[in-house]
């Protein structure tokens, strides 16, 4: 979420809705299928490390949400070293490939080679940037198509 008065939604704070960064740890729970699932939101910022290596020591797994264009950054490499720490199993989400710029293929080699991770892709996109339309799954092997204005509806 980019900044603009929304923010994310378990971002609460005035500051973390205007800049659309996260500053505090969030927790909520969903349901998906018939099992319970907490998710903790934590900054990905440098100065919040200490807030992120609250949440690691309580969590049973992680998804790293790394950029589609900047791949993986120098606090992704602290927090994967956190993970590391806390034997912390995780997923790696990479988000943002509308935009420009945007390179999968290099977020996943970053993976591999700054964090030495074994990354395998399980979906891919249909298109990049402007011309994102959606994504292959690959474990499924089935093509869904965002559609809709925000691209919220799958095909």
């Amino acid at each position: 979420v980019r900044g603009g008065g929304d923010g994310a939604t378990m971002d609460f704070m005035e500051l973390e809705k205007e800049k659309g960064i996260t500053i505090t740890s969030a927790a909520t729970s969903v349901y998906w299928k018939d099992k319970k699932v907490n998710i903790i939101d934590t900054p990905g910022h440098v100065d919040f490390t200490v807030e992120v290596e609250r949440s690691l020591r309580v969590l049973d797994g992680g998804i790293m949400v790394l950029c589609g264009v900047a791949g993986v950054q120098s606090q992704s490499i602290t927090v994967d070293r956190q993970m590391k720490r806390y034997r912390v199993p995780r997923l790696a989400f990479i988000n943002k490939l509308d935009r420009i710029g945007a390179n999968p293929d290099k977020v996943v080699e970053d993976i591999k080679k700054k964090l030495k991770l074994n990354a395998v892709p399980v979906q891919i996109p249909i298109g990049l940037e402007d011309k994102l339309e959606g994504i292959v799954d690959l474990v499924t092997m089935k093509a869904h198509l965002f559609k809709g204005e925000k691209g919220d509806n799958w095909l």
